[in-house]
Parts: structure tokens; sequence; C-alpha cells
């Protein structure tokens, strides 16, 4: 009996991964830092363990950018390794992404993933999430929601044998981070493939149309991503941190210049206003889809 009753699930476990496989795919690709996290990850306790303040660390990442006319990203990095070395921080994998564990996260966030999801599947579409970030991945690997992202493209370094951070494995800066959009959309989750991302793919081949792309940031920083999946038919979300006069401006102001489709405050309640909004666009998607499938079948059938 037991058999039977195993064999029976796994059978229809198959038969919904199968029927997953055959629904239209939305991605929703978020920044990390201003976006699902009030703050820089860096700040909750990686900044306090060195014995700086938020604002020296960054004042001092800034100088030696401007020193060096080097990239804000990279220098980061090499702070965080220096600042580590002279204060007997570990820089080891590990000892990151514990520093993650103290990141805070705007509210919601935590639930969003999941009920998104049963939300898609609930209408026809399967929900994918992805972050896109120029935080570190090491730290993000260690926050709560590390776990419910098909693919975390974001700052790594790179470790020696004894699994140490000796150099920056990846860099992500504000313009190169739209690299990843077109990895998403020929389902490439590798940030070392080199040669797929730049392979000729039919249109109708590749893994996730950017008509079926939500893209999530908080900032400036956000514009070229923003940009680039308005312009290719996804869908540009402006959020901002609730009660902050500033970020709210932020946002309007990228309203107004028409990088976004929307704005929200980063709340990720249930029936709250992004939950509402996100819910339509799944939606909207579909619909689409539904069309885009039936004018397939309709062209097949003229031209039989």
């Amino acid at each position: 009996m037991f058999d039977y009753l195993y064999h029976a699930r796994q059978e229809m476990q198959e038969k919904m991964t199968e029927k997953r496989q055959e629904l239209p795919i939305v991605a929703l690709i978020y920044d990390f830092d201003g976006t699902l996290s009030p703050g820089n990850m860096q700040e909750y306790s990686f900044i306090e363990a060195i014995g700086q303040n938020k604002e020296d660390f960054w004042a001092e990442t800034a100088e030696m950018a401007k020193d060096q006319d080097s990239d804000n990203i990279l220098t980061y990095m090499l702070l965080m390794l220096q600042k580590s070395k002279e204060t007997g921080i570990s820089i080891k994998k590990e000892s990151f992404r514990r520093f993650g564990e103290s990141v805070e996260l705007f509210n919601g966030v935590k639930e969003w993933f999941g009920r998104i999801r049963k939300f898609g599947l609930e209408h026809g579409v399967s929900v994918e999430h992805y972050i896109n970030s120029s935080g570190m991945k090491e730290i993000i690997e260690g926050t709560s929601i590390a776990n419910e992202f098909k693919a975390i493209f974001a700052c790594s370094y790179y470790y020696n044998e004894n699994g140490e951070a000796v150099w920056p494995a990846a860099a992500v800066n504000y313009t190169n981070k739209t690299q990843f959009l077109f990895k998403i959309n020929k389902g490439i989750f590798s940030i070392s493939d080199s040669v797929r991302i730049n392979e000729s793919v039919p249109e109708e081949d590749k893994r996730i149309s950017f008509n079926n792309m939500v893209y999530f940031g908080d900032g400036e920083t956000d514009v070229p991503c923003m940009k680039l999946i308005k312009q290719l038919g996804g869908t540009s979300v402006a959020v901002y941190e609730p009660d902050n006069l500033k970020k709210e401006e932020i946002a309007k102001r990228l309203m107004r210049q028409e990088r976004v489709n929307y704005l929200c405050p980063a709340d990720y309640s249930e029936n709250g206003r992004l939950d509402r909004l996100v819910k339509a666009i799944i939606c909207k998607i579909k619909a689409d889809e539904d069309l885009r499938r039936f004018k397939k079948r309709m062209t097949e059938d003229i031209n039989m």
C-alpha cells in the first residue's frame, strides 16, 4: 500500500512539474539594497565589526575611487578586504554569510516570494525571482531569503586554497548589471558563462521574453536596467522606503523622466499597493501570452 501511494505521489509530482514547465515564465528581478532592504547590506554588521560608521566607510570608498580614478564597486570590495585584515575579521565565505544574517528587510519581504509564486501558478504562469545587485553575493546568501531566488547575480570574491577572499571574482556595477538581464532572457545562470550569452538565439527559443520581466529598483543606479527593461517591453517599478520623502522624490523623478512604468512604497505586505500592482502585472502578462499563442495557432492554420 505504501509503495502504491509513494509511486502515485511521485507520478503526480512529475505531472505537476511537466505542467509548470509548459507555463509561461515571469521573471521578477530585484536590486537588493534600498529595494528589499532599507540600507546597504554592509551597514548592518560588517562596518560595525571593523569599527567604523557607515558615513566614514563610504566617504573613504569615494575618496579612494576618485584618487585612483577607479570603479566604485571594485573600490569598496578592496576596502572591505583591507579593513578586514587590519581588524582581524575573517575574510572567508562563511564569515561574509554570517554578516548577512543581520540584514534587515522591508515589511512583508519574507512572505512575498512564496505568495507571488503561488498566485502565478493559480493564474497560469510560473514566477521566478532573481537578484541583480551591486552588493555582495556572499552576504545575500546569508540572509533569510537567499533560497527564494532562481539566481543571484551580485559581486563576489575569488577565494584561495585556505578559503580566504583574495580578489574580486565578479564586480557588478550600475551599467554592467544589464548583462544579467540578457542572461535571464537566455536562461544562463552562471556569471562565468561568456560564450552562450553571445550566441544568436531565435526569439521564440529564448527562455524568458523581456515582455515577461519585471524589474524592481530604488534609485538612479538602477536606471540602466529599468530603462532597458521598459524599452524592451517589460515593466520597471521604482520602489522607495516608506515615509522617506527623499527616496520618494527620487522615485517620482524616475517616473516623470519615463524611466519606469510605476512607483510604489517598498512594502511587500499582502494586499498592499505593491502586492496588488504585481498581481495585476502578472495577470496582464498571462493575457498577453494567451493572445500571442492564439495568434501563433491562427497563423499556423492559415499557412497550412
